[in-house]
């Protein structure tokens, strides 16, 4: 199959290859020593290669620029084994598999979880916090979430020693911005048209730009978002509230510029004409595209009752929500309603900075659907155990205010709350409001199906994140939405390798994970219409493993205090292998947790 690019008008377009500095300074050298040949780069998307190897790395090194080091005993590592080993005052994670050595950053470049505590396995290591996962060959990000990939060192074998090859800025950064190609003929292009238009930068719209430039793609990529900030790290708002926009970005105006990704910040898209290829703002800006991919993530669901006009009721959006939260609730009382995941993060967050905190729900018990009652009691509990009052089974009726602010916030038990600050976390819907009239098919719910290549029923017009159902292999691909941060990575890099024609289909574990009280619950699979849950450990100490079961088949895990677990049983999801019931109702787990890491 072709690619989704249309043959090009005659524009005289160059390509020059941008490597990071530190790119050039670790050399030619594999892990294993060998040569790491790069194909030639072609303009406009046709190839997924770079450039000339003369190009992209330096034939130069300054041998005082590396250290090496031997780390052990060839005996000391068996075959699946990782081990975090000292270099020259840095660290490497130094790994045996089939045989062969291999070192790569001992670091996850996402949150620095430690590698070594994670999941070998398939040529590649989990992440045992948030589920990346890095070829140990390469180094290279192959699962998200994150944007970087590991550095990677060499190594080889003299007199029965592992001995570690090492640049010393590569073991003091520990992690790696990909080689990406860079357009440098902008000046063709009118101000009105561009060759890949991204709407929203979220974790999919990033990525899918980042990607379209690793592979070579030379064209114009516009990224276009509502938000006045770079692209930042979203999940960060309601476990971090006083973190400013420039702690959470995760990419800088100059990488931007030196990429040549044009992002247009407040601007909204308001209608997509897709016979013309057009997307036209609220600002009357027009802007004729060849591909596009919608990723606009989603919107709260308003409340709806009287006085929400008042000051100080928030929904949880943006960095300055966050920061104004954080501060109105110092010594404060704060109210969340709401007990999601984004309600109950921030709720645990200003238990220790408000002087009440209460959540309101219309839910009995946090997190049943999707935890389950055994787990969601537990989490209740120790949210009982830090200050947090509940009143469950309720809904606001009303928010009363004083000189503008809010006061009081009455439920419909007719119980009314002292409050200086609310915070709203009821729900979100797909922000795909504007897509009504344009022929992209849509759901009852305003969600886009895509195929899985992440293809809408428009040829050239892709979807990803929180605004799309997809066949999710690991359900026999039912069409699922998975508003994860991880899945909307996955899909812009899946929705950019179809764009430059490079067949691929979306098959991925859908990885989340939350954060509350210095606490953290990670959860790999899909449990939707779960009937049983089998709980090994101790819900009450908070060290436990929940599998979630339909149909005498696990469908889903999720953990605290338990890793690497939900890691190991994501590789498991992935390789294709079937987990049943009854594999997880005896409490031995052996068949999960192998011999795995050692740590010095």
């Amino acid at each position: 199959m072709g690619g989704c690019f249309s043959k090009p008008k005659p524009v005289e377009v160059k390509i020059e290859v941008v490597v990071p500095e530190k790119e050039k300074e670790r050399g030619k050298m594999s892990p294993n020593g060998m040569a790491s040949p790069v194909a030639n780069c072609k303009p406009n998307g046709t190839t997924k290669h770079l450039c000339d190897e003369s190009l992209a790395l330096s034939a130069y090194q300054n041998p005082r620029d590396f250290v090496e080091a031997a780390v052990c005993h060839v005996r000391d590592l068996e075959n699946g084994q990782m081990r975090e080993v000292e270099v020259g005052g840095g660290k490497a994670l130094l790994i045996k598999e089939h045989g062969e050595y291999s070192a790569i950053s001992h670091k996850c470049p996402h949150y620095g979880a430690p590698l070594v505590k994670g999941v070998l396995s398939g040529g590649r290591v989990r992440c045992p916090w948030h589920g990346a996962c890095f070829s140990i060959a390469t180094g290279d990000i192959e699962d998200f979430p994150g944007l970087d990939s590991l550095e990677k060192f060499q190594v080889r074998v003299e007199k029965d020693k592992v001995i570690i090859r090492a640049n010393k800025q590569a073991l003091q950064t520990q992690k790696r911005t990909r080689m990406m190609s860079k357009c440098t003929g902008l000046s063709n292009y009118s101000a009105g048209v561009t060759s890949v238009l991204i709407i929203g930068a979220g974790p999919a719209g990033l990525v899918c730009a980042e990607t379209l430039r690793q592979e070579g793609f030379g064209d114009r990529i516009v990224m276009c978002t509502v938000d006045k900030h770079q692209p930042y790290d979203r999940p960060k708002l309601s476990k971090s509230l006083e973190s400013t926009a420039e702690q959470i970005t995760l990419r800088s105006k100059e990488f931007f510029q030196k990429y040549d990704i044009e992002l247009l910040k407040e601007k909204e898209v308001v209608t997509v004409d897709i016979k013309t290829k057009t997307a036209i703002f609220r600002d009357g800006l027009k802007m004729v595209y060849k591909n596009l991919l919608i990723a606009t993530g989603s919107s709260p669901k308003l409340l709806n009752c009287k006085g929400t006009d008042v000051e100080n009721v928030f929904y949880l959006r943006t960095p300055e929500d966050a920061n104004c939260i954080a501060k109105l609730a110092n010594n404060k009382n704060a109210i969340v309603v709401g007990a999601s995941y984004v309600g109950m993060e921030v709720a645990a967050y200003l238990a220790e900075k408000a002087h009440s905190v209460s959540v309101v729900s219309q839910e009995d018990i946090p997190f049943r659907k999707a935890l389950g009652e055994k787990v969601g009691r537990a989490i209740m509990k120790m949210f009982d155990n830090n200050r947090i009052k509940f009143y469950m089974l309720n809904e606001v009726s009303e928010f009363r205010g004083q000189q503008g602010k809010l006061k009081e916030v009455v439920l419909n038990s007719g119980k009314v709350l002292r409050a200086d600050v609310c915070i709203i976390g009821t729900g979100v819907s797909p922000a795909t409001s504007f897509l009504k009239h344009s022929g992209i098919n849509m759901d009852s719910k305003g969600f886009i199906p895509v195929s899985k290549t992440m293809q809408t029923n428009v040829p050239g017009v892709f979807a990803a994140g929180d605004v799309v159902t997809f066949p999710l292999a690991l359900r026999s691909n039912k069409k699922v939405n998975v508003p994860h941060w991880q899945m909307a990575h996955m899909h812009g890099r899946i929705a950019a390798l179809n764009m430059l024609g490079q067949a691929t289909e979306i098959n991925t574990v859908p990885y989340f994970w939350t954060a509350m009280f210095g606490k953290s619950i990670r959860y790999a699979g899909h449990g939707e219409g779960f009937d049983s849950v089998i709980i090994q450990g101790d819900l009450d100490e908070l060290k436990f493993v929940a599998f979630y079961t339909k149909s005498e088949e696990v469908i889903a895990v999720a953990s605290m205090n338990y890793d690497p677990i939900v890691s190991k049983v994501a590789e498991v999801f992935g390789s294709g292998r079937t987990i049943r019931k009854r594999d997880v109702e005896t409490g031995d787990m052996s068949w999960l947790i192998g011999k795995g890491t050692q740590q010095v």
